[in-house]
């Protein structure tokens, strides 16, 4: 069977569409260790006639071995009559260029070969959705604030839908104001010494960032030409 169910349906208490059918044996063990109730779907049509009458909680979504597919399957959720709002794609190394003309088909999206830790991690942030939490679980920073327990922000009041990555990539920098970072110390410190992506992973991130935090506050975050990128105003600054 396609479907499958684990003991711990509090995670997200609807199904998460998958693809491909079937998919990978990582990606399937990950979903049920971590409480997942999902259904692999082989094709846009199929993931429509798939669809519970509550619509799909998610979706997972692996682009790395048939992106044509994958990507078509992205479309059609987001198009559909109860469009999903959580869509993570799994995609390679040298697709990551093709993220920055697809973000409006996906929220996150994690490197494949993914590390099941850390695809749960992205899943988890994902679907929270409150913001909440003692003050010292807050980063804090010129109306932006970060939330360390559930892994959520807001600037202004308003919250900010961010990725994963795109969340660990603010909070090093804004828990790190006026301090300049090359792109090869954020890589290490933020996506780790075993990520094998490359410097532009960086530069897309920051990209993405910067258009969420809206044109009026985007020069949170600055380029220092040359060396690298800097959140707010340095010490010296008047």
């Amino acid at each position: 069977m396609n479907t499958r169910t684990s003991a711990n349906e509090n995670v997200v208490g609807q199904m998460i569409a998958v693809f491909p059918n079937p998919p990978s044996i990582d990606l399937a063990r990950t979903l049920d260790l971590a409480g997942y109730r999902w259904k692999a779907v082989s094709s846009a049509d199929d993931a429509a006639k798939s669809e519970p009458v509550e619509g799909w909680a998610g979706a997972v979504v692996m682009c790395d071995e048939d992106p044509e597919g994958g990507w078509a399957i992205c479309r059609s959720l987001r198009k559909n009559d109860n469009p999903v709002g959580h869509v993570l794609v799994l995609v390679n190394g040298a697709q990551l260029a093709d993220l920055e003309m697809r973000d409006d088909l996906f929220d996150d999206f994690c490197l494949s070969p993914f590390h099941p830790r850390e695809l749960e991690s992205r899943l988890r942030h994902m679907f929270f959705t409150e913001i909440r939490g003692s003050r010292e679980s807050l980063v804090e920073y010129s109306g932006l604030i970060l939330n360390l327990e559930t892994y959520q922000a807001s600037f202004g009041g308003q919250p900010l839908d961010l990725t994963y990555m795109e969340y660990e990539l603010l909070k090093f920098l804004a828990q790190n104001p006026g301090k300049v970072f090359s792109r090869e110390t954020l890589l290490s410190r933020v996506w780790g010494y075993e990520y094998f992506g490359g410097a532009r992973t960086v530069d897309v991130h920051i990209r993405r960032l910067r258009a969420k935090l809206g044109e009026e506050h985007a020069n949170l975050i600055q380029t220092v030409r040359s060396v690298g990128y800097r959140f707010g105003q340095s010490k010296w600054s008047a």
